[in-house]
Protein backbone atom coordinates (compact mmCIF):
# COMPACT_ATOMS: atom_id res chain seq x y z
CA UNK A 1 0.00 0.00 0.00
CA UNK A 2 3.09 2.50 0.95
CA UNK A 3 4.25 1.62 -2.43
CA UNK A 4 1.05 2.94 -4.42
CA UNK A 5 1.02 6.15 -1.81
CA UNK A 6 4.68 6.59 -2.69
CA UNK A 7 3.91 6.09 -6.44
CA UNK A 8 0.61 8.25 -6.52
CA UNK A 9 2.26 11.05 -4.71
CA UNK A 10 5.35 11.14 -7.47
CA UNK A 11 3.15 11.30 -9.85
CA UNK A 12 0.88 14.29 -8.23
CA UNK A 13 4.06 16.86 -8.10
CA UNK A 14 4.64 15.32 -11.81
CA UNK A 15 1.71 17.63 -12.92
CA UNK A 16 1.94 20.37 -10.13
CA UNK A 17 3.03 23.73 -11.52
CA UNK A 18 6.56 24.95 -10.29
CA UNK A 19 4.78 27.42 -8.02
CA UNK A 20 3.04 24.48 -6.15
CA UNK A 21 6.28 22.61 -6.16
CA UNK A 22 8.63 25.74 -4.65
CA UNK A 23 6.46 26.60 -1.82
CA UNK A 24 8.61 26.80 0.88
CA UNK A 25 8.61 23.98 3.31
CA UNK A 26 10.53 25.74 6.77
CA UNK A 27 10.21 29.62 7.54
CA UNK A 28 13.59 30.17 6.28
CA UNK A 29 12.83 29.17 2.95
CA UNK A 30 9.86 32.15 3.39
CA UNK A 31 10.98 34.96 0.87
CA UNK A 32 9.39 38.40 1.76
CA UNK A 33 6.66 39.82 4.21
CA UNK A 34 9.77 40.51 6.99
CA UNK A 35 7.79 43.39 8.56
CA UNK A 36 5.49 40.13 10.37
CA UNK A 37 7.76 37.66 9.68
CA UNK A 38 11.15 38.80 10.55
CA UNK A 39 12.95 37.35 13.47
CA UNK A 40 11.39 38.39 16.69
CA UNK A 41 8.26 40.30 14.62
CA UNK A 42 4.44 38.38 16.29
CA UNK A 43 3.79 36.41 13.48
CA UNK A 44 7.30 34.63 14.01
CA UNK A 45 7.32 34.08 17.62
CA UNK A 46 3.40 32.88 17.08
CA UNK A 47 4.77 30.12 15.14
CA UNK A 48 8.11 29.24 16.11
CA UNK A 49 6.10 28.88 19.93
CA UNK A 50 3.33 27.29 18.13
CA UNK A 51 0.54 29.89 19.74
CA UNK A 52 -1.41 30.14 17.26
CA UNK A 53 -4.83 32.14 17.31
CA UNK A 54 -6.63 32.81 15.41
CA UNK A 55 -5.32 34.68 11.96
CA UNK A 56 -6.59 36.33 8.93
CA UNK A 57 -3.95 36.72 5.83
CA UNK A 58 -4.89 39.52 3.75
CA UNK A 59 -3.36 40.47 0.60
CA UNK A 60 -3.39 40.13 -3.35
CA UNK A 61 -2.32 36.91 -4.40
CA UNK A 62 0.97 35.55 -4.89
CA UNK A 63 2.33 36.90 -1.80
CA UNK A 64 2.11 33.95 0.74
CA UNK A 65 -0.79 33.51 2.38
CA UNK A 66 -1.34 29.84 1.25
CA UNK A 67 2.66 29.40 1.97
CA UNK A 68 2.56 30.57 5.30
CA UNK A 69 -1.03 28.40 6.15
CA UNK A 70 0.80 25.44 4.92
CA UNK A 71 3.98 26.38 7.16
CA UNK A 72 1.27 26.52 10.11
CA UNK A 73 0.41 23.15 9.28
CA UNK A 74 3.81 21.58 9.65
CA UNK A 75 4.93 23.27 13.26
CA UNK A 76 1.66 23.17 15.01
CA UNK A 77 1.47 20.14 17.36
CA UNK A 78 -2.41 20.24 16.33
CA UNK A 79 -4.61 18.86 13.78
CA UNK A 80 -4.58 20.55 10.89
CA UNK A 81 -7.68 20.63 8.69
CA UNK A 82 -8.47 23.19 5.25
CA UNK A 83 -11.61 24.06 3.49
CA UNK A 84 -12.20 26.60 0.40
CA UNK A 85 -14.62 28.93 0.68
CA UNK A 86 -15.76 29.41 -2.76
CA UNK A 87 -16.15 25.82 -2.86
CA UNK A 88 -17.57 24.76 1.10
CA UNK A 89 -21.22 25.00 2.27
CA UNK A 90 -22.19 25.31 5.63
CA UNK A 91 -22.66 21.14 5.68
CA UNK A 92 -18.66 20.51 5.15
CA UNK A 93 -18.07 23.47 7.60
CA UNK A 94 -20.58 22.07 10.28
CA UNK A 95 -19.24 18.77 9.79
CA UNK A 96 -15.98 19.88 10.31
CA UNK A 97 -16.24 21.80 13.45
CA UNK A 98 -18.35 19.35 15.21
CA UNK A 99 -14.94 16.54 14.29
CA UNK A 100 -13.11 19.11 16.19
CA UNK A 101 -15.24 19.70 19.18
CA UNK A 102 -15.44 16.11 19.57
CA UNK A 103 -11.67 15.79 19.17
CA UNK A 104 -11.49 18.56 22.26
CA UNK A 105 -14.07 16.81 24.62
CA UNK A 106 -12.13 13.51 24.12
CA UNK A 107 -9.26 15.00 25.28
CA UNK A 108 -7.66 15.10 22.36
CA UNK A 109 -5.71 17.76 20.04
CA UNK A 110 -7.41 21.65 19.22
CA UNK A 111 -7.59 21.57 15.45
CA UNK A 112 -6.35 24.34 13.20
CA UNK A 113 -8.60 24.97 10.33
CA UNK A 114 -7.25 26.92 7.50
CA UNK A 115 -10.37 28.57 5.27
CA UNK A 116 -8.99 29.65 2.04
CA UNK A 117 -10.83 32.79 0.36
CA UNK A 118 -12.56 33.80 3.39
CA UNK A 119 -14.37 36.09 1.97
CA UNK A 120 -16.50 33.67 -0.53
CA UNK A 121 -18.59 32.80 3.07
CA UNK A 122 -21.02 34.87 3.43
CA UNK A 123 -22.36 36.23 6.74
CA UNK A 124 -24.49 33.07 7.63
CA UNK A 125 -21.60 31.05 7.20
CA UNK A 126 -19.27 33.31 9.15
CA UNK A 127 -21.58 33.08 11.92
CA UNK A 128 -21.29 29.59 12.47
CA UNK A 129 -17.62 29.97 12.62
CA UNK A 130 -17.97 32.10 15.64
CA UNK A 131 -19.02 30.04 18.51
CA UNK A 132 -15.84 27.56 17.84
CA UNK A 133 -13.24 30.60 17.60
CA UNK A 134 -14.73 32.26 20.60
CA UNK A 135 -14.56 28.94 22.57
CA UNK A 136 -11.20 27.81 21.22
CA UNK A 137 -12.49 24.65 19.56
CA UNK A 138 -10.46 26.00 17.08
CA UNK A 139 -7.71 28.54 16.31
CA UNK A 140 -9.05 29.79 12.42
CA UNK A 141 -6.39 30.42 9.50
CA UNK A 142 -7.69 32.76 7.23
CA UNK A 143 -6.73 33.90 3.72
CA UNK A 144 -8.46 36.37 1.93
CA UNK A 145 -7.63 38.89 -1.09
CA UNK A 146 -10.38 40.83 -0.07
CA UNK A 147 -10.20 43.47 2.87
CA UNK A 148 -11.39 41.88 5.46
CA UNK A 149 -13.03 45.03 7.37
CA UNK A 150 -15.08 44.64 4.68
CA UNK A 151 -15.59 41.59 3.92
CA UNK A 152 -15.90 39.60 7.07
CA UNK A 153 -18.14 40.28 9.63
CA UNK A 154 -17.24 42.24 12.92
CA UNK A 155 -17.72 39.35 15.91
CA UNK A 156 -14.78 37.66 13.35
CA UNK A 157 -12.78 40.41 13.18
CA UNK A 158 -12.95 41.22 16.82
CA UNK A 159 -11.37 37.46 17.40
CA UNK A 160 -8.49 37.31 14.44
CA UNK A 161 -5.62 38.70 14.44
CA UNK A 162 -5.07 40.55 11.18
CA UNK A 163 -1.83 40.36 8.82
CA UNK A 164 -1.23 42.84 5.43
CA UNK A 165 0.93 41.18 3.17
CA UNK A 166 2.76 43.08 0.78
CA UNK A 167 3.80 42.42 -2.73
CA UNK A 168 6.63 41.28 -2.83
CA UNK A 169 10.20 43.35 -3.76
CA UNK A 170 11.52 42.46 -7.21
CA UNK A 171 14.96 41.25 -4.90
CA UNK A 172 12.69 38.84 -3.46
CA UNK A 173 11.52 37.33 -6.52
CA UNK A 174 14.38 37.25 -8.26
CA UNK A 175 15.94 35.10 -5.27
CA UNK A 176 13.07 32.78 -6.08
CA UNK A 177 13.47 32.66 -9.07
CA UNK A 178 17.13 31.85 -9.06
CA UNK A 179 16.46 29.22 -6.30
CA UNK A 180 13.62 27.51 -8.61
CA UNK A 181 16.17 27.08 -11.50
CA UNK A 182 18.71 25.31 -9.20
CA UNK A 183 16.44 22.85 -7.38
CA UNK A 184 17.03 19.23 -8.98
CA UNK A 185 14.36 17.64 -6.88
CA UNK A 186 11.16 20.65 -7.09
CA UNK A 187 12.22 23.02 -9.13
CA UNK A 188 13.91 23.13 -12.72
CA UNK A 189 17.27 22.25 -11.93
CA UNK A 190 17.18 19.12 -14.23
CA UNK A 191 16.64 21.20 -16.82
CA UNK A 192 20.50 22.71 -16.48
CA UNK A 193 18.89 25.89 -17.47
CA UNK A 194 20.50 28.66 -16.43
CA UNK A 195 18.81 32.55 -16.95
CA UNK A 196 20.49 36.10 -17.77
CA UNK A 197 20.14 38.53 -14.85
CA UNK A 198 18.30 41.19 -17.30
CA UNK A 199 15.30 38.08 -18.01
CA UNK A 200 15.00 37.46 -14.16
CA UNK A 201 14.78 41.48 -13.81
CA UNK A 202 12.21 41.42 -16.36
CA UNK A 203 9.83 38.69 -15.31
CA UNK A 204 10.23 39.95 -11.58
CA UNK A 205 9.47 43.20 -12.65
CA UNK A 206 6.24 42.49 -14.26
CA UNK A 207 4.90 39.48 -12.39
CA UNK A 208 4.09 43.05 -9.76
CA UNK A 209 5.06 41.41 -6.62
CA UNK A 210 3.49 38.03 -7.70
CA UNK A 211 5.39 35.02 -7.06
CA UNK A 212 3.05 32.78 -8.39
CA UNK A 213 2.94 34.36 -11.53
CA UNK A 214 6.50 34.98 -12.26
CA UNK A 215 7.41 31.52 -11.21
CA UNK A 216 4.93 30.24 -13.75
CA UNK A 217 6.19 32.61 -16.30
CA UNK A 218 9.71 30.95 -15.63
CA UNK A 219 8.27 27.55 -16.02
CA UNK A 220 6.79 28.42 -18.97
CA UNK A 221 10.03 30.08 -20.39
CA UNK A 222 12.17 27.05 -19.64
CA UNK A 223 9.79 23.97 -20.61
CA UNK A 224 9.12 26.21 -24.15
CA UNK A 225 12.72 26.41 -24.68
CA UNK A 226 13.84 25.01 -27.91
CA UNK A 227 15.81 21.63 -26.92
CA UNK A 228 19.54 22.48 -28.11
CA UNK A 229 19.33 25.92 -25.78
CA UNK A 230 20.31 26.26 -22.22
CA UNK A 231 19.92 29.91 -21.80
CA UNK A 232 16.65 31.93 -20.65
CA UNK A 233 17.53 35.57 -22.30
CA UNK A 234 15.47 38.26 -21.92
CA UNK A 235 13.66 37.94 -25.72
CA UNK A 236 12.75 34.15 -24.49
CA UNK A 237 11.27 35.62 -20.72
CA UNK A 238 9.18 38.55 -22.85
CA UNK A 239 8.00 35.55 -25.14
CA UNK A 240 6.73 33.71 -21.76
CA UNK A 241 4.33 36.40 -21.18
CA UNK A 242 2.61 37.50 -23.53
CA UNK A 243 0.60 40.90 -22.00
CA UNK A 244 1.01 42.01 -18.42
CA UNK A 245 -1.63 41.05 -15.90
CA UNK A 246 -2.20 44.19 -14.05
CA UNK A 247 -3.67 43.79 -10.39
CA UNK A 248 -6.90 45.69 -9.94
CA UNK A 249 -10.55 44.29 -8.24
CA UNK A 250 -12.54 46.17 -9.76
CA UNK A 251 -14.97 45.85 -6.26
CA UNK A 252 -12.06 45.92 -3.95
CA UNK A 253 -9.41 47.88 -2.35
CA UNK A 254 -7.33 48.37 -5.64
CA UNK A 255 -10.87 50.11 -6.76
CA UNK A 256 -11.16 52.82 -4.18
CA UNK A 257 -7.09 52.70 -3.23
CA UNK A 258 -6.27 53.79 -7.32
CA UNK A 259 -9.07 56.62 -7.13
CA UNK A 260 -8.17 58.06 -3.78
CA UNK A 261 -4.28 58.01 -4.97
CA UNK A 262 -5.70 60.07 -8.39
CA UNK A 263 -7.77 63.12 -6.23
CA UNK A 264 -4.88 63.53 -3.42
CA UNK A 265 -2.52 64.06 -6.08
CA UNK A 266 -4.11 65.89 -8.13
CA UNK A 267 -5.42 68.29 -4.74
CA UNK A 268 -1.25 67.75 -4.08
CA UNK A 269 -0.76 69.55 -7.35
CA UNK A 270 0.99 66.41 -8.52
CA UNK A 271 -0.22 66.31 -12.26
CA UNK A 272 2.62 63.19 -12.75
CA UNK A 273 1.72 60.92 -10.27
CA UNK A 274 -2.39 62.24 -11.14
CA UNK A 275 -1.48 60.33 -14.94
CA UNK A 276 0.16 57.70 -13.11
CA UNK A 277 -2.89 56.28 -11.41
CA UNK A 278 -5.46 57.27 -14.12
CA UNK A 279 -2.61 55.21 -16.07
CA UNK A 280 -3.37 52.33 -14.08
CA UNK A 281 -7.09 52.56 -13.80
CA UNK A 282 -7.78 52.94 -17.34
CA UNK A 283 -5.40 50.20 -18.19
CA UNK A 284 -6.87 47.52 -16.00
CA UNK A 285 -10.03 48.16 -17.42
CA UNK A 286 -11.99 50.89 -15.16
CA UNK A 287 -14.99 52.67 -16.34
CA UNK A 288 -13.85 55.75 -18.07
CA UNK A 289 -17.19 57.64 -16.56
CA UNK A 290 -16.24 56.52 -13.14
CA UNK A 291 -12.64 58.71 -13.77
CA UNK A 292 -14.45 61.59 -15.31
CA UNK A 293 -16.91 61.58 -12.39
CA UNK A 294 -13.82 61.74 -9.48
CA UNK A 295 -12.33 64.79 -12.17
CA UNK A 296 -15.69 66.48 -11.76
CA UNK A 297 -15.46 66.40 -8.20
CA UNK A 298 -12.32 67.30 -7.90
CA UNK A 299 -13.09 70.12 -9.90
CA UNK A 300 -15.11 71.79 -7.20
CA UNK A 301 -13.89 69.89 -4.23
CA UNK A 302 -10.25 71.11 -4.33
CA UNK A 303 -10.44 73.73 -6.75
CA UNK A 304 -13.27 75.58 -6.64
CA UNK A 305 -13.06 79.48 -7.21
CA UNK A 306 -9.80 79.40 -6.98
CA UNK A 307 -10.06 78.41 -10.80
CA UNK A 308 -13.42 78.35 -11.95
CA UNK A 309 -12.51 77.33 -15.07
CA UNK A 310 -11.56 73.83 -14.29
CA UNK A 311 -15.19 72.59 -13.10
CA UNK A 312 -16.27 73.72 -16.72
CA UNK A 313 -12.98 71.72 -18.19
CA UNK A 314 -13.84 69.14 -15.95
CA UNK A 315 -17.46 68.60 -17.05
CA UNK A 316 -16.58 69.16 -20.26
CA UNK A 317 -14.11 66.37 -20.09
CA UNK A 318 -16.85 63.93 -18.66
CA UNK A 319 -19.36 64.90 -21.80
CA UNK A 320 -16.63 64.17 -24.26
CA UNK A 321 -15.99 60.89 -22.36
CA UNK A 322 -19.47 59.78 -22.66
CA UNK A 323 -19.42 60.76 -26.77
CA UNK A 324 -16.31 59.19 -27.38
CA UNK A 325 -14.88 56.03 -25.08
CA UNK A 326 -11.86 54.81 -24.56
CA UNK A 327 -8.96 54.67 -26.08
CA UNK A 328 -9.23 58.47 -27.20
CA UNK A 329 -10.96 59.88 -24.52
CA UNK A 330 -7.89 58.88 -22.19
CA UNK A 331 -6.12 62.05 -23.87
CA UNK A 332 -8.94 64.02 -22.63
CA UNK A 333 -9.32 62.76 -19.34
CA UNK A 334 -5.19 63.45 -19.02
CA UNK A 335 -6.15 67.04 -20.09
CA UNK A 336 -8.59 67.42 -17.62
CA UNK A 337 -6.04 65.79 -14.71
CA UNK A 338 -3.17 68.20 -15.90
CA UNK A 339 -5.22 71.26 -15.49
CA UNK A 340 -6.76 70.63 -12.19
CA UNK A 341 -3.39 69.08 -10.89
CA UNK A 342 -1.51 72.24 -11.88
CA UNK A 343 -4.73 74.45 -10.74
CA UNK A 344 -4.56 77.04 -8.15
CA UNK A 345 -6.40 74.89 -5.11
CA UNK A 346 -9.48 75.85 -2.48
CA UNK A 347 -11.77 74.12 -0.66
CA UNK A 348 -13.72 77.07 0.82
CA UNK A 349 -16.89 76.58 -1.21
CA UNK A 350 -17.22 72.61 0.27
CA UNK A 351 -16.05 73.83 3.78
CA UNK A 352 -18.88 76.28 3.58
CA UNK A 353 -22.06 74.04 2.25
CA UNK A 354 -20.44 71.37 5.17
CA UNK A 355 -20.74 74.03 7.78
CA UNK A 356 -24.16 75.40 6.79
CA UNK A 357 -25.61 71.73 6.23
CA UNK A 358 -24.43 71.17 10.15
CA UNK A 359 -26.02 74.51 11.36
CA UNK A 360 -29.20 73.40 9.50
CA UNK A 361 -29.31 69.61 11.21
CA UNK A 362 -28.06 70.78 14.85
CA UNK A 363 -29.06 73.91 15.30
CA UNK A 364 -32.47 76.03 15.30
CA UNK A 365 -33.86 76.57 11.51
CA UNK A 366 -33.93 80.19 10.60
CA UNK A 367 -36.44 81.53 9.46
CA UNK A 368 -36.94 83.11 5.96
CA UNK A 369 -36.93 87.31 6.87
CA UNK A 370 -40.11 88.67 6.04
CA UNK A 371 -38.55 91.11 3.07
CA UNK A 372 -37.43 87.62 1.26
CA UNK A 373 -40.80 85.47 1.47
CA UNK A 374 -42.71 85.11 -1.76
CA UNK A 375 -45.00 88.12 -2.47
CA UNK A 376 -46.31 86.57 -5.52
CA UNK A 377 -49.22 84.97 -4.45
CA UNK A 378 -52.68 85.81 -3.48
CA UNK A 379 -52.59 87.05 -0.04
CA UNK A 380 -49.08 87.37 0.23
CA UNK A 381 -49.36 90.86 0.87
CA UNK A 382 -52.11 90.77 3.75
CA UNK A 383 -49.49 88.73 5.40
CA UNK A 384 -46.50 91.30 4.88
CA UNK A 385 -44.13 88.94 2.57
CA UNK A 386 -42.08 90.64 0.67
CA UNK A 387 -42.44 94.20 2.05
CA UNK A 388 -39.81 96.37 2.43
CA UNK A 389 -37.26 93.93 -0.27
CA UNK A 390 -34.58 96.40 -1.83
CA UNK A 391 -34.07 95.28 -5.32
CA UNK A 392 -30.50 95.37 -5.94
CA UNK A 393 -30.28 96.10 -9.81
CA UNK A 394 -32.14 99.51 -8.85
CA UNK A 395 -29.36 100.67 -6.87
CA UNK A 396 -26.01 102.28 -8.50
CA UNK A 397 -23.84 99.73 -7.69
CA UNK A 398 -26.13 97.08 -8.08
CA UNK A 399 -25.65 96.45 -4.38
CA UNK A 400 -27.29 97.27 -1.03
CA UNK A 401 -27.02 96.77 1.94
CA UNK A 402 -29.55 93.88 2.99
CA UNK A 403 -30.35 91.51 5.26
CA UNK A 404 -30.74 88.02 3.82
CA UNK A 405 -30.08 86.10 6.92
CA UNK A 406 -30.92 87.59 9.81
CA UNK A 407 -28.28 87.04 11.66
CA UNK A 408 -24.42 87.49 10.96
CA UNK A 409 -22.86 83.93 10.14
CA UNK A 410 -20.06 83.67 7.67
CA UNK A 411 -20.12 80.21 6.05
CA UNK A 412 -17.56 81.10 2.87
CA UNK A 413 -14.24 82.14 3.47
CA UNK A 414 -12.22 82.51 0.15
CA UNK A 415 -8.44 81.63 0.31
CA UNK A 416 -5.50 83.67 -0.75
CA UNK A 417 -5.11 81.79 -4.03
CA UNK A 418 -5.99 82.44 -7.89
CA UNK A 419 -9.48 83.43 -8.33
CA UNK A 420 -10.26 83.78 -5.26
CA UNK A 421 -7.60 86.73 -4.02
CA UNK A 422 -9.91 88.89 -5.83
CA UNK A 423 -13.42 87.37 -4.34
CA UNK A 424 -12.36 87.29 -0.86
CA UNK A 425 -11.52 90.78 -0.77
CA UNK A 426 -14.57 91.77 -2.03
CA UNK A 427 -16.68 89.62 0.13
CA UNK A 428 -14.60 91.58 3.15
CA UNK A 429 -15.64 94.64 1.37
CA UNK A 430 -19.48 94.00 1.09
CA UNK A 431 -19.61 92.18 4.77
CA UNK A 432 -17.97 95.05 6.19
CA UNK A 433 -20.27 97.97 4.75
CA UNK A 434 -23.67 95.62 5.58
CA UNK A 435 -22.80 95.22 8.97
CA UNK A 436 -22.18 98.90 9.01
CA UNK A 437 -25.17 99.60 7.37
CA UNK A 438 -26.98 97.06 9.88
CA UNK A 439 -25.70 98.71 12.83
CA UNK A 440 -23.53 96.09 13.41
CA UNK A 441 -26.22 93.30 13.32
Amino acid sequence: MALFDRIEAENRDAVRPLAARMRPRTLDEFVGQRHILAPGKLLRRMLEADRITSVVFYGPPGTGKTSLAELIAKHTRRTFRSLNAAAAGVKELREVLDRARDEVCTGGQRTVLFIDELHHFNKQQQNVLLPDVEEGVIALVAATTANPFFALIAPLLSRSQIFELQPLPIEDVVQLLERSLTDTVRGLGSKKVTATPEALEFLATICDGDARRALSALEIGVLSLESNKTILDLAAAEESIQKKQIRYDADGDDHYDAASALIKSIRGSDPDAAIYWMARMLEAGEEPRFVARRLVISASEDIGNADPQGLILAQSAAAATEFIGMPECRIILAQAATYLALAPKSNASYLAIDAAMDDVRNSRLLPVPIQLRDGHYKGAQRLGHGDGYEYPHDAKEGWVPQDYLGVDRNYYEPVERGAEIEMKRRLNDLRQRRRESLGGK
